[in-house]
């Protein structure tokens, strides 16, 4: 159900008996009824930030009060944004490139959360194509498509720490949660790159370089490090890859071992996102040249399924309690529900034209998803699995993140 002003019954009021007016707002708020929303302290504060590539600003919604806040100028062409873990900030990757200025100098773009306004731009190389944080939150990792390379920006001291030559055209970027490996993909070269990283003495050095993988894209990491998958988008397979460790005795790891190729496993046909259930027990992987998802178990890497799903799946997420798998769809104005446990399509949720990213808010009441073609993000209800209501965004929408903190 949409939301209502105050400003539309006040026009009521005056075009229709006052009893009339005050039953149909008693009405309303008793269908608007948010019973299963949660209650917020005065000082919190959470926001949905959209970056819009085509408008070249991010879109703010207001979580608790369910509005549009603002639209906030960043850069040229904003291909990703990330929320700070620790930080009241979000950073935002502008590649520069636009039709006419190819491979243009890129820039990471600062934005405090609590006041909207951008605070602070660090070059981020040539063409960009993603970053990642530490978890930490103290470095941002960015991939440089136009020099080759990985650049390390200090968030806290505001400046370039490191460029690591990769001597191939880097994609994706990942970070292990225990901050030691940092992961890059390269669609061109097949391939993934594992770089060692030792933040303490703000060294980086390449560890290994694993090939065999056709347009390596997407990078998933299980929650203790031990391993990484990477989708080989120009073919059907993902590739898993166990990832070097020490010995330690606190950790259970009695030996030593090095980065190696585990598996290539067949999934559908041009896999693309990698979904990761919070637990790392299994693995969704969006199909979009076979309209499926497969289905992963992580530990032993079995492919336990593959299932028809949407018209170009683009996206996966996964609930908090491990339990459903909502799955965006390119081509179509639908978002699937997939129950785990149950291993089958539970439904879809209709929201705006062509879905892609999502993000659920911070206590999981409600999923927001970018709606590509039609320029808004639908706010989900995820109690009731329906379409709460639509926000506009920028031009062009192509990644969503959550932020939520106290104000002192």
């Amino acid at each position: 159900m949409r939301s209502f002003r105050l400003s539309e019954f006040a026009c009521w009021v005056g075009q229709a008996p006052l009893q009339g007016c005050v039953a149909i707002l008693v009405l309303c708020l008793a269908g608007c009824r948010r019973h299963d929303f949660p209650s917020y302290p005065a000082n919190y504060r959470e926001y949905i930030y959209v970056a819009n590539a085509g408008s070249n600003t991010v879109s703010a919604i207001d979580v608790v009060n369910l509005r549009l806040d603002r639209e906030i100028t960043v850069g040229v062409h904003p291909v990703e944004l990330l929320a700070s873990h620790r930080r009241r900030e979000v950073y935002v990757l502008n590649s520069g490139s636009t039709k006419t200025t190819a491979r243009a100098s890129g820039s990471l773009a600062i934005l405090g959360a609590q006041n909207q306004r951008i605070v602070a731009t660090l070059p981020a190389g040539r063409s960009p194509q993603s970053f990642a944080l530490a978890p930490d939150d103290r470095f941002a990792y960015v991939s440089s498509a136009g020099t080759s390379s990985l650049v390390v920006l200090d968030l806290s001291q505001r400046r370039i720490a490191a460029e690591i030559p990769l001597h191939l055209t880097p994609d994706r970027v990942a970070v292990t949660p225990d901050g030691k490996s940092v992961l890059v993909s390269s669609a061109i070269g097949n391939s993934l790159t594992i770089l060692n990283a030792d933040e303490t003495a703000m060294r980086w050095t390449l560890r290994a370089q694993i090939g065999g993988c056709p347009g390596a894209a997407s990078i998933a990491i299980l929650p203790d490090s031990s391993k990484a998958f990477v989708a080989c988008s120009h073919g059907h397979q993902i590739m898993a890859v166990a990832l070097a460790w020490q010995a330690d005795a606190q950790l259970g790891r009695s030996d030593s071992r090095s980065d190696a190729l585990e598996a290539m496993l067949d999934v559908g046909l041009s896999p693309g996102y990698l979904a990761l259930k919070p637990d790392g027990g299994e693995l969704f992987v969006s199909n979009t040249g076979s309209n499926s998802i497969s289905e992963v178990v992580t530990s032993s890497d079995d492919v336990g399924g593959t299932y028809l799903i949407g018209s170009m799946p683009a996206f996966g997420l996964v609930s908090a309690d491990n339990s459903l798998l909502y799955e965006s769809s390119l081509q179509s104005q639908q978002i699937a529900v997939y129950s785990i446990d149950d291993g089958r399509r539970q439904g879809s949720i209709h929201v705006g034209d062509g879905p892609d990213r999502m993000a659920f808010s911070a206590a999981g009441h409600l999923l927001f998803a970018i709606d590509r073609r039609s320029g808004d993000v639908a706010a989900i209800r995820t109690s009731t699995r329906s379409l709460f209501t639509l926000f506009p965004v920028g031009r062009d929408p192509v990644s969503i993140a959550d932020k939520n903190f106290r104000i002192p």
